[in-house]
């Protein structure tokens, strides 16, 4: 029996025929595709449990995703039927007559028989190939997000805290010519010490640098990003000075959510800044040398100078002088006095007065500051006060009512979870020898990624419950959903082959790109399910439903009948989500870097999990039915549920 060869005839249906053929067809075909949007729909809504960044970032995608599903599942019940009753008139041709179809099936039947025939081997490819994914997908690197590409660098170096104004000014004009000196380098902005905002704590220590980049296209051959970093970083190895690299952006993000302006840190709690300084030094000898660590450097909370005038009372007492005139001198002389304000239109500005800039650049000249005196004239400050330079911290950083040091670096040329793994490791021994009231606490996107990965492994189940909820209520057969919901794990192959070979690491854009592709790997195997029980409906129609009229040759037929059975349809739904996919991997420019690592999963897991659908489950169904006839005497009709 071959269920492919039909008639080739053209022929005309009455209109009550042709509207019950329509009505039939429309129960038949709505009910699972209703579901599987509905699937689709169900499997995103867990992305609405994201945090932080990563909801930031992709709740619109969400939203975006579930609005147009929603509507969609409106109209294939309601809209579709009733366009299909306006359009679908006229002579009707038979499937067979459609070329694309005959060839389709040309190929598909003697496949489909071969797997059935050697069902054992068909099997354990499938299983093999998911058992190899499986060490694959765990072999790859984890990062939080993928880094994007903004198109231009942020050149943070790190000098000592008692660096002085012109010194620092004349270490930004040098770094700034170095680095102009780069081909690639458009336009260089350097910036020193802080601005006149609450949310700039920078020190006149830190140095903050634009670099703005030409076009690739004028960049030499072969370069990429990474070379320029490293081209730039080894011309900029300036002694006394600490190199760091990263972009403006994330930067920013990294300092407003963790407080880091580096990829990774590592914060030190304790009741000593010295001990802090102590345990920080043993920390950044530690990592020294962890592969994929860069820029690693202690963020200064010793080495402040400070300018100490601590007024001999004795002595002013003899000059007839109080307190109160020394340090006004000192005030004066050195942080300057409001003398009046001036108006400029809707603005008023401070008049402020102080000594010049020779009568206090060094301790001699503030030694010799003039002491006005009612009976002695005036007199030099270091008379009445002894002055001094002392060190202290340049600044003193707190959190959760403790004192704190952070041990800052990038991550460059490798993936962040492996990097900080292995730092942790060598870390593991000090952390037990840390004294009491000391602890250390890890940071940066460290902290996001362990965030995200927590979220993610509270979703992912959700995600599969909630979809074998939905195919339950679309069969009404746990045993239906169940082996629709096989389809899912194959669907993995695919992803993680796709991934792994593109060289991606596992980030939250990989995880949601899993999350689309287990929707939209049940939505095909829905489709096959209602196609391969509409052929046993058709059996049971012709030979009665008993293991006495139905043989084991009629059910493999049957099945090889249905799964042939609109396969141009079948295949159409994966190529729509293949085809819509596919021009992203050739995309550019930015945002890119992030889109790719969620498509890659759909695209590969697309391509296997029809595969899969296509070969493996008319096999499995085959078999269940085989049980069924074989225990139970007849077999499940699907139909018979809804």
């Amino acid at each position: 029996m071959n269920f492919l060869k039909k008639e080739k005839t053209y022929q005309m249906i009455p209109e009550v025929e042709r509207m019950a053929i329509i009505e039939r067809s429309c129960k038949q075909v709505s009910r699972g595709v209703f579901f599987s949007t509905v699937i689709i729909i169900a499997s995103f809504l867990p992305v609405f449990l994201l945090s932080g960044q990563e909801g930031k970032l992709f709740h619109p995608l969400a939203y975006t995703k579930t609005f147009i599903l929603i509507v969609d599942a409106f109209l294939v019940i309601t809209l579709a039927p009733v366009l299909i009753s306006f359009f679908m008139k006229g002579k009707f041709r038979p499937e067979s007559a459609n070329p694309v179809n005959r060839f389709l099936e040309r190929i598909y039947e003697p496949v489909i028989r071969a797997c059935i025939k050697w069902r054992k081997t068909t099997i354990g490819i499938n299983i093999i190939a998911l058992l190899i994914s499986i060490p694959l997908l765990f072999s790859l690197g984890r990062e939080f997000m993928p880094a994007l590409d903004e198109g231009s660098i942020l050149f943070m170096p790190v000098t000592l805290p008692d660096i002085s104004n012109a010194e620092v000014k004349r270490l930004l004009q040098v770094q700034d010519r170095i680095i102009k000196s780069v081909p690639e380098v458009d336009n260089v902005l350097g910036k020193a010490g802080r601005a006149s905002t609450a949310t700039d704590n920078s020190p006149i220590s830190m140095i903050e640098t634009i670099i703005l980049l030409k076009p690739k296209s004028d960049w030499r051959a072969g370069l990429t990003k990474n070379d320029i970093i490293n081209e730039l970083n080894s011309k900029l190895q300036i002694p006394g000075t600490t190199n760091g690299w990263t972009q403006p952006i994330i930067n920013r993000i990294n300092m407003l959510s963790t407080g880091i302006r580096t990829d990774v840190g590592v914060k030190v709690y304790g009741q000593n800044l010295d001990s802090i300084n102590r345990f920080a030094q043993q920390i950044k000898s530690a990592l020294t040398g962890v592969d994929g660590v860069k820029d690693l450097y202690i963020e200064p909370i010793t080495g402040g100078k400070y300018l100490d005038i601590k007024i001999k009372r004795d002595e002013i007492g003899r000059y007839g002088l109080t307190i109160d005139d020394v340090n006004t001198i000192v005030e004066t002389a050195l942080g300057g006095v409001k003398i009046t304000t001036t108006v400029e239109g809707r603005q008023r500005f401070s008049v402020n007065a102080r000594f010049g800039q020779d009568y206090r650049n060094n301790l001699t000249a503030i030694k010799r500051l003039q002491v006005p005196t009612v009976k002695f004239g005036p007199i030099p400050l270091e008379a009445v006060a002894d002055i001094d330079i002392s060190e202290g911290p340049p600044m003193i950083n707190s959190e959760n009512a403790l004192l704190r040091g952070t041990v800052l670096f990038n991550v460059r040329d490798r993936d962040l979870g492996g990097t900080v793994q292995d730092a942790q490791k060598k870390l593991d021994n000090m952390i037990t020898r840390l004294p009491k009231g000391y602890y250390l606490e890890w940071s940066g996107q460290y902290e996001n990624l362990i965030r995200s990965e927590k979220t993610l492994k509270l979703i992912l189940p959700v995600v599969l419950l909630i979809i074998f909820i939905c195919m339950y209520l679309a069969f009404h057969s746990a045993r239906e959903a169940f082996f629709s919901l096989i389809s899912i794990p194959f669907a993995l192959i695919g992803g993680a082959f796709m991934v792994y070979f593109w060289g991606v690491n596992l980030s939250v854009a990989v995880a949601v790109g899993f999350i689309a592709l287990f929707g939209l790997a049940v939505e095909t195997g829905i489709v096959m399910v209602i196609y391969l029980n509409d052929a046993m409906e058709q059996l049971v129609a012709r030979k009665g439903n008993s293991k006495e009229t139905i043989t084991s040759k009629d059910l493999r037929e049957s099945v090889i009948a249905g799964a042939t059975k609109r396969l141009r349809p079948k295949l159409m739904t994966v190529s729509v989500s293949l085809f819509a996919l596919l021009p992203i991997l050739w995309s550019s420019g930015v945002g890119s870097d992030v889109m790719k690592p969620i498509v890659l999963p759909m695209i590969g897991g697309v391509l296997t999990s029809a595969t899969h659908i296509l070969l493996v489950t008319p096999l499995i169904f085959l078999m269940t039915k085989e049980y069924e006839l074989r225990k139970l005497g007849r077999i499940d009709i699907l139909n018979e549920n809804l």
